[in-house]
């Protein structure tokens, strides 16, 4: 199972007799899911229906689920009852006229009730609530996979990043400033100055000896670094909706590299313990657009 970014769009839009629909959905970053649905007058059960499957498709990001709805001004259909027409016609013919009176015309004729009648183009509610609901459907599924297919590009970046960051640790490994030897001569060193600061007694000189390398010493933080990349990793490959667990083992990642920092008693290993933080900042910004 590959991870899943939480943006992306789809629409789908068609015609259902008179009505013509459009379907826009679309996603951004959120700390859980939250759906937000927009529908015409008399349509919420249709809405309700697509908030149910968006909420049942995605777990995390803010949906934005919109429809629009317009029907085109269809002409009336008008039939003539040609049968009342020939009958009233033929009654007419029968019929003495008064003196000065003249047949009705045909323009007469057709004004009687039920000789013409307008048709109305009946509208199919029920057709157009199924085609909606197939449509959010076919909706959801389209920002699916977009969601997918941008989470694609993203485990790559990401894990590139992870590649860069394990390389990083392995060099503040190598350092030559962890070397005993270096650990030991800047110890000398700086045991030196507190002597020459005078007034120690030797007790004292043995505590602040023992807090220099306990200073110096940065096994626990490229181990731990070495352990959370190791979980980022594993949960990339899992896939799934792991974007806050990364998130989390973002942050972690920075604070070890910011002790890192503060321990490093060296211009290499600060300048990697720095190069380290900006690879972490870039990688959680990443992280979060993930579902």
């Amino acid at each position: 199972m590959a991870i899943a970014s939480m943006t992306g769009f789809a629409r789908e839009a068609g015609t259902t007799g008179p009505a013509h629909w459009a379907w826009e959905l679309k996603s951004v970053n959120g700390r859980g899911l939250e759906v937000r649905v927009r529908v015409p007058a008399g349509l919420d059960a249709v809405g309700e229906e697509a908030r149910a499957v968006v909420q049942k498709r995605f777990s995390r990001g803010t949906c934005h689920l919109t429809l629009t709805l317009s029907r085109a001004e269809a002409a009336p259909r008008v039939r003539i009852n040609e049968a009342l027409l020939a009958s009233l016609a033929e009654a007419v013919t029968r019929v003495p006229m008064p003196l000065g009176i003249t047949l009705p015309s045909v323009d007469g004729l057709l004004h009687v009730r039920g000789v013409v009648e307008v048709e109305e183009e009946a509208s199919d509610d029920e057709a157009l609530r199924r085609d909606l609901a197939a449509a959010a459907l076919r909706l959801v599924e389209a920002l699916a996979e977009g969601r997918r297919a941008e989470g694609r590009a993203l485990s790559d970046i990401v894990g590139g990043q992870l590649a860069v960051m394990a390389d990083l640790v392995e060099a503040a490994e190598a350092c030559p400033a962890r070397k005993p030897e270096a650990v030991k001569a800047r110890l000398a060193a700086q045991v030196a100055a507190l002597m020459e600061a005078g007034g120690l007694d030797p007790a004292r000189l043995h505590q602040e000896a023992v807090l220099l390398a306990a200073r110096a010493d940065v096994r626990e933080e490229i181990d731990r670094l070495r352990a959370h990349l190791t979980a980022a990793r594993d949960l990339l490959s899992a896939g799934g909706a792991v974007g806050r667990r990364l998130d989390f083992l973002a942050q972690e990642l920075g604070r070890e590299a910011n002790t890192l920092c503060a321990k490093a008693n060296d211009v290499a290993l600060s300048r990697i313990g720095l190069d380290l933080k900006a690879v972490v900042e870039q990688f959680r910004e990443q992280v979060q657009n993930v579902e």
